[in-house]
């Protein structure tokens, strides 16, 4: 359970404090401190220090029954009881002593230091408390600021969190490359004998959730070897210097421990290209050069794998890439079908599921989910379990929890009117009847008209049998009939349209220009790539690379591609009236059908 803390207090409450303190010190400590400075003596010494001229001041204070007096130098206060006496004052007097009522100051020497040095000590203790308050704030967690140019690498000795190549599935490409690397820090020796040694740097690249960092945790574990972890970010500091400070401390650890292995997340954040432009981020690049210094600066036989992760590998510098350094690039894509297969297993494991729960079929499902989003599936199954009140997840939890990921949590709330519903059934339905009177198009899994919190007042799932890694024309255009296919089914049916098709309308028209400007599907333009696409592994952003002209006859013909292929929908759903009319019915009334129910009611 995460720890409740109260909230911090205003800075003014602890100037006030200290006050206190310190009045409460002047008013009480002082005067007890002053007290027990003075010497008490009995009369007779006092009258005998009279006659003998020892006493330099007297002080006969009636009301509190006492008399003060001091020594010839003023150095010691002594005090005594007043008795009878109707001589003193004449006695004092013939001793040439002063009783003109001069008051004697009860504070010594001890009081005064530690009036002026106690609220100096209190002020400066204050001081540092807010200083190493402000500096946690400022310095990353570091409570000194001597402690600002030290790396804060987590490190995990020995493999702290015991994860081993068995424990990431779905990356047997990316497990057979770093498995070099595992072999190398067990026995470098039979490649010292051959004269080969180990790249420097090794860079996985993939999407975001493909578990690169988990990889490289896995190497440490199956060599067993210290593993240094830091994100890019943490390097760049808001002070010139530290960065490059902190990778210099960096290597200096990781070389007292070597072998070991060094791994830098996100790498892209001090990895980018140098721009040579003024005003650019002096920090960034003061630690990027220090990095490469670093590099440089140590043998491949020390022991030292340096492991970085990016999901941006064309913004990198050429420096931090070339041989010697980077030398080495892991791709760690996305898994296909026996991956995601072998990843929910994995993560089934955690949790406890029905023995007959069919992985090949969700895997099949959750085509293109990378490795945290079938994790993240195997865990809302579960959840969906406890909420259902049952002891373990079934196969239908599972597929539920897919949809979950896709278009989000059923709306139980949401209230369609009898003619929206109508409306969205047909849509569906014109969907799936497309696809399924279609060639080479996927079989139908699913069709709901059940709203969802993505904002989808339904949808229709189309699953492949295997893996598809390519596309043939065909396909793409039989897809994009497909897409058109629920605007079509509103035409027909009802004669006008609504706006449930703009999701449609974007994947149709995304597609149709990728044919052209990129896969070089035009009759007209052929083999030329006229659009280029960066960031591929963060949803890719798509620039053309063409005349305002070539642009144009681009857009003509995307619209006539699109146009072309709703017609076709249209034609197709005319063609079956019949069959889109009892599909519709059906699924207005059940809400939900799944893909054989759809084929048995087309086949009849």
């Amino acid at each position: 359970m995460n720890e409740v803390k109260s909230p911090k207090k205003p800075l003014l409450y602890y100037y006030l404090l200290v006050m206190l303190v310190l009045l409460l010190f002047n008013l009480l400590a002082m005067p007890w401190i002053s007290e027990h400075q003075i010497k008490e003596v009995d009369y007779n010494t006092f009258v005998s220090m009279v006659e003998k001229k020892e006493i330099g001041k007297v002080d006969i204070q009636e009301q509190d029954n006492r008399i003060l007096f001091t020594d010839t130098e003023e150095k010691s206060i002594y005090k005594t009881a007043m008795v009878p006496d109707d001589d003193l004052v004449s006695r004092l007097l013939e001793a040439g002593i002063s009783t003109s009522g001069t008051e004697i100051q009860q504070t010594s020497l001890l009081v005064s230091i530690l009036g002026w040095v106690l609220p100096l000590i209190i002020f400066i203790g204050l001081g540092q408390m807010l200083s190493r308050s402000l500096m946690k704030k400022m310095g990353g967690g570091n409570s000194m600021m001597f402690n600002m140019g030290k790396s804060n690498a987590k490190v995990y000795v020995k493999s702290a969190e015991g994860i081993k190549f068995d424990d990431v599935a779905g990356e047997d490409e990316a497990k057979e490359n770093l498995q070099e690397v595992v072999n190398y820090l067990h026995d470098p020796s039979k490649y010292q004998d051959i004269g080969a040694s180990m790249p420097k740097g090794i860079l996985l690249v993939g999407p975001p959730g493909t578990g690169k960092t988990m990889l490289a945790k896995a190497v440490a574990g199956e060599a067993n070897v210290p593993f240094f972890s830091m994100s890019g970010s943490e390097f760049v500091e808001m002070f010139v210097g530290m960065g490059a400070s902190k990778v210099r401390d960096l290597f200096r650890q990781a070389k007292e421990k070597a072998p070991c292995i060094v791994f830098i997340g996100e790498i892209d954040a001090i990895g980018k290209k140098r721009d040579g432009q003024l005003g650019g981020n002096d920090e960034r690049e003061q630690t990027l050069n220090q990095l490469l210094t670093e590099m440089d600066g140590f043998e491949g036989n020390t022991g030292v794998i340096i492991l970085a992760a990016t999901n941006r590998p064309e913004s990198l510098d050429p420096a931090l890439t070339r041989p010697g350094r980077f030398d080495r690039r892991v791709p760690v894509e996305l898994p296909d079908l026996k991956g995601r297969e072998e990843i929910l297993k994995v993560h089934a494991k955690k949790i406890k599921i029905a023995e007959d729960v069919d992985f090949n079929k969700v895997a099949r499902m959750a085509s293109g989910a990378s490795g945290a989003e079938l994790a993240n599936i195997v865990n809302e199954a579960a959840l969906r379990a406890v909420r259902d009140g049952r002891r373990f997840a079934t196969q239908a939890d599972l597929e539920e929890s897919i949809e979950v990921v896709i278009a989000g949590y059923q709306k139980k709330n949401a209230i369609m009117t009898d003619h929206e519903k109508k409306i969205v059934s047909y849509h569906e339905i014109g969907h799936a009847l497309v696809a399924a009177m279609q060639t080479h198009s996927a079989p139908v899994q699913k069709i709901t008209i059940v709203p969802r919190t993505s904002g989808a007042l339904g949808y229709t799932m189309q699953v492949e049998e295997g893996n598809h890694y390519l596309m043939t024309k065909e396909e793409m255009e039989n897809k994009i009939a497909t897409l058109t296919g629920g605007r079509a089914a509103e035409e027909v049916v009802f004669g006008s349209v609504t706006t449930g098709a703009s999701n449609d309308i974007e994947q149709a028209t995304e597609l149709a220009r990728a044919m052209i400007t990129r896969y070089g599907m035009s009759d007209d333009f052929g083999m030329v790539a006229l659009e280029t696409v960066t960031n591929q592994y963060l949803g890719g952003d798509a620039s053309l690379a063409c005349s305002a002209d070539t642009q144009t006859k681009i857009d003509q013909q995307v619209v006539e591609l699109v146009k072309r292929e709703h017609d076709k929908a249209v034609d197709i759903l005319t063609a079956n009236r019949e069959k889109l009319d009892r599909l519709a019915a059906f699924l207005y009334e059940k809400e939900t059908i799944t893909g054989e129910e759809f084929m048995h009611i087309l086949g009849e």
